[in-house]
């Protein structure tokens, strides 16, 4: 009977953990088609490089999600058993609140085992690849011709050229560039241009040809119109970023290896979310019981609110450590023992109070 009841629950939660983590996730993509789009329409990144940032995306963010809908599956399964009285059937045959840990803790090591492979190998790997590929897309970008009839950014954005036609040696007729510096908005229009790039892509020059350049300070009557034969616009294009120097791409033995302060928060941050997987599901199962009348979702928001709070102090106790206003010797286990505090509070605090009642 134990083995039969052990399976329905392991079914019912992990059926609630994948349809929450399904949600969190489509939610997710979905932010980062819209981010993705944005920016590969501000940096003409190619068509292909589109669907392989959104895929590294999610993989990078999905060891995030994954704890957060264990949390949420466990407490909506459990809460409708006990909303359908099938907990008060369970209990009644005999079988303890501890029982429901068992089922509920082979969920919980293998969500952590896979959040851990994602934090530790794969998240590493997606962050560098995804800047290479911003990379490599910025790069292709910088050294592409002006398209006719389609606006073009230098400069990441200080630099905005529209030519309405492209003769067959690259010249460009009838011009429009707009560049901002310094709170000064200039606007220059010309019959002709050319468009040159230095030989590392990171100076774009344009020269204008009989023209008009208009001066000014958005929302000031002040402005000023020359008129020109020959005006040259040099465009200092951002450096690329460099995926060797970023922490979040390092392997995590190379972060094993290291007494960096903010080195060792990333490996303290990478360990910290696979622990969070089986402490929200320790806080989970006593979170998620019901009082007579109260309906199935009654415990999410409370759920919602501590894995915030729990989120959040990790976050800022990687801050703190990278800092050194953390000792190296706690890392982030002070905020795991921290709540784990919290759960025997909410396992052992009611029956205390219920026993001084008595005693008294």
């Amino acid at each position: 009977m134990r083995r039969i009841l052990d399976r329905y629950i392991l079914r019912e939660v992990a059926l609630s953990w994948a349809a929450v983590t399904g949600v969190l996730l489509a939610l997710l993509l979905i932010n980062q088609l819209a981010v993705v789009l944005e920016r590969a329409a501000e940096n003409q990144y190619p068509r292909g490089v589109v669907a392989e940032l959104i895929w590294l995306g999610a993989l990078q963010n999905l060891s995030i999600i994954m704890p957060v809908g264990l949390l949420l599956g466990v407490v909506l399964a459990l809460g409708r058993l006990y909303h359908d009285s099938e907990m008060t059937a369970v209990f009644a045959c005999g079988v303890g609140p501890a029982r429901l840990y068992g089922p509920i803790t082979v969920l919980a090591v293998l969500v952590a085992a896979a959040v851990g492979w994602l934090t530790l190998f794969v998240s590493p790997q997606a962050s560098g690849k995804t800047i290479t590929l911003r990379s490599e897309a910025l790069r292709a970008g910088q050294f592409a011709p002006v398209a006719p009839g389609r606006f073009r950014t230098f400069g990441g954005g200080d630099a905005v050229v529209y030519a309405e036609n492209v003769e067959s040696d690259g010249t460009l007729i009838n011009v429009f560039v707009e560049r901002s510096r310094d709170n000064r908005i200039e606007v220059a229009l010309a019959n002709r241009a050319i468009h040159q790039v230095t030989g590392d892509g990171m100076t774009h020059t344009i020269t204008l040809y009989e023209g008009e350049r208009f001066e000014g300070t958005p929302g000031s009557p002040r402005f000023r119109i020359v008129r020109f034969a020959e005006h040259t616009i040099p465009v200092q294009v951002p450096p690329l970023m460099d995926a060797a120097a970023n922490i979040e791409t390092m392997p995590t033995r190379q972060l094993l290896s290291t007494r960096d302060p903010e080195r060792r928060a990333q490996l303290h941050w990478r360990i910290a979310l696979p622990v969070m997987c089986l402490v929200l599901t320790l806080l989970a199962v006593p979170l998620s019981r019901l009082r007579p009348r109260q309906g199935r979702y009654a415990r999410v928001w409370l759920a919602v609110l501590i894995y915030f709070v729990y989120s959040n102090l990790v976050s800022a106790g990687q801050v703190w450590l990278a800092r050194g206003a953390v000792p190296q010797v706690l890392g982030l286990w002070w905020v795991h023992a921290a709540v784990v505090l919290l759960i025997l509070a909410v396992v052992l605090g009611p029956s205390r109070i219920a026993r001084l009642r008595y005693r008294g």
